[in-house]
C-alpha cells in the first residue's frame, strides 16, 4: 500500500466514526509536536496518567520484560 492509499484509508475511517474519544486522541496524536497540558486531555487519559504517576512515586512499577511476558498472548 502506498502512502497515498494509506492516507485515503485512514481518512475514510475518520469520516465513518462518531467515537469522540478516538477522534480526540487522534487529534492529539496528530498535534503531538505541540506541548499539551494535562487539563487539555480527556478525563479518562488524565486519570490514567495520574494513577501511573502515583504508582511510580510509590515504587510500584513492573519491569518491561515482565509486562511483555504477561501480555504476549494478546499481541
Amino acid at each position: 500500500m502506498s502512502i497515498e492509499e494509506l492516507k485515503i484509508e485512514i481518512a475514510k475511517k475518520v469520516f465513518e466514526t462518531d467515537d469522540e474519544n478516538l477522534l480526540s486522541e487522534l487529534d492529539m496524536l496528530l498535534n503531538c509536536n505541540e506541548k499539551v497540558e494535562l487539563d487539555q486531555l480527556p478525563k479518562h487519559v488524565q486519570e490514567g496518567i495520574k494513577r501511573g504517576l502515583k504508582k511510580a512515586e510509590e515504587g510500584k512499577l513492573t519491569p518491561h520484560d515482565e509486562v511483555m511476558k504477561r501480555y504476549a498472548k494478546y499481541l
